[in-house]
């Protein structure tokens, strides 16, 4: 999920502390359609709509999305130099304020890869699992050889390990070919390093 940026109440309130309300003619933001200003038209009597070419997004006068009743978040903003400013740096990605970077490189390292915290959790998972079945299958090995599993099982313990080990292996392939995807726009991608 994206990093998402927090606006206060008063870009959403008037100076007398009540919530926002639309009408037809206003310029507004909307964020959730993209990071341009809209006009609302009135639709019907408690429908404003933006039209985006052949798009019609349907919001009531409070703001949220007509079509969700649930949805109890505004999706529209009045078009104010504020509102402007918060969602221009939702869509700029200039959040790196909001981000926190761990730094494991050391001060000689003249090449370095931002990865998210998610992608290198998916990488340690996969790594998991695949020394999780090849500790089973040594395990299995281990049986048979010390003859600790009948005879007439061997092949179907045989089978599972080998479809174990088959799709482990199937997995870190993919997951080292989207690695060297990122090395070969790296050094370490050219030939003789």
């Amino acid at each position: 999920m994206g990093k998402s940026i927090r606006t206060t109440s008063n870009t959403q309130t008037t100076t007398n502390s009540t919530p926002a309300t639309f009408k037809a003619g206003d310029s507004v933001l909307c964020p959730s359609v993209g990071n341009g200003t809209y006009t609302l038209v009135q639709k019907s009597k408690d429908c404003l709509t933006i039209n985006i070419g052949n798009v019609e997004c349907l919001y009531r006068a409070d703001g949220r999305a007509y079509h969700d009743d649930c949805y109890v978040l505004p999706s529209l903003f009045h078009d104010t130099p504020a509102n402007r400013q918060a969602i221009a740096t939702l869509y700029s990605g200039n959040q790196s304020n909001q981000r926190k970077v761990i730094d494991t490189t050391k001060a000689d390292d003249d090449e370095v890869i931002l990865m998210s915290s998610q992608n290198l959790s998916d990488i340690a998972c996969d790594i998991n699992g695949a020394a999780t079945a090849l500790y089973d299958v040594g395990q299995l090995l281990a049986l048979i050889h010390y003859e600790k599993i009948e005879t007439h099982t061997v092949p179907a313990m045989a089978r599972l390990a080998h479809d174990a080990t088959d799709t482990w292996a199937s997995l870190l392939y993919e997951k080292l070919e989207r690695i060297n995807d990122t090395l070969a726009m790296t050094g370490y991608g050219k030939e003789g390093k």
